[in-house]
């Protein structure tokens, strides 16, 4: 990708992100993702309906009259983003590629964040960290962000959730806003997850294709694992070969539900036809 084509692809996503962070998800972000408590901003007068607790002694028997200190949110938050860009990623039947939506989804939050004076970082992961940006403030840093989703190359095309995670807990010291943004055709980080979850504010969004959760019967077909990069003869009219592929499909969707479940942390899941907007939405409110 030429740095015009990359420049104008990531003005688009922009232009489309930050109209939803704007109208959509700006109030729900700030009002499900409290900040660190609160802290002292003012004494006033007293008015009627005043919790009584607030009263400022010192300053009612100075001046005579009930005075009530008056305290406002600790807003600063930082968010971090986990974006898988193992080969799975990059697999699509529609109009968008997995990681595509993957992108669309880490600016809208991004930009969200940004409207509340929140830092915002990101980790690039395979089955190895590929990038990690430490969490700063800015239009600035959130469009370099976009841009990063958009055009970095992995290393590798495999996965590993538990080093990403582990690697998490080792740069971020305080709590954190944490979205896990993959397609969780994986396992073995339950464990993992669940220590991270004990320390941050963790939601995983599972990014799917409605093609990936069964084989059709097409015959004999010359498959390519995206993320071992090898081919191999699958016979899809058995009926044996489409069960177990998904069983084993299925078997992965269970993981990701029960080990965020059980670690605490947040879960969803977004098909890629389908409006990730109300999904996020839908989550926000019932948190």
């Amino acid at each position: 990708m030429d740095t015009k084509e990359l420049l104008k692809k990531v003005r688009k996503i922009e232009i489309k992100t930050r109209r939803l962070s704007d109208h959509v998800f700006g109030g729900e972000y700030h009002s499900t993702f409290k900040g660190r408590g609160m802290t002292f901003s003012e004494v006033r007068q007293y008015q009627f309906g005043d919790d009584v607790r607030n009263i400022d002694w010192n300053v009612t028997a100075r001046y005579n009259e009930p005075f009530v200190k008056v305290f406002e949110e600790e807003r600063e938050l930082t968010m971090m983003l986990l974006a898988d860009i193992s080969g799975s990623e990059f697999f699509g039947t529609d109009t968008q590629f997995k990681n595509e939506i993957v992108t669309e989804i880490a600016a809208t939050l991004a930009f969200s964040a940004m409207q509340n004076n929140d830092k915002i970082g990101l980790i690039l992961f395979s089955d190895t960290i590929e990038l990690f940006i430490p969490p700063k403030k800015g239009k600035s840093h959130v469009l370099r962000i976009i841009r990063e989703l958009l055009e970095y190359k992995p290393q590798s095309k495999k996965t590993d959730l538990a080093q990403a995670l582990k690697y998490l807990t080792n740069v971020m010291k305080k709590k954190a806003i944490v979205f896990v943004l993959s397609d969780f055709i994986t396992d073995d980080y339950k464990d993992t997850l669940k220590i991270v979850a004990g320390k941050h504010d963790v939601t995983g969004i599972r990014i799917y294709d409605k093609h990936e959760e069964s084989i059709p019967n097409l015959g004999m077909v010359n498959m390519r694992d995206e993320e071992t990069g090898e081919y191999l003869m699958v016979n899809t009219a058995s009926k044996a070969v489409r069960n177990s592929y998904y069983a084993f499909y299925r078997d992965r969707v269970a993981y990701f539900e029960d080990a965020f479940l059980k670690s605490g942390a947040g879960a969803l899941s977004c098909r890629v036809d389908e409006s990730y907007v109300k999904k996020l939405l839908g989550y926000f409110k019932r948190r």
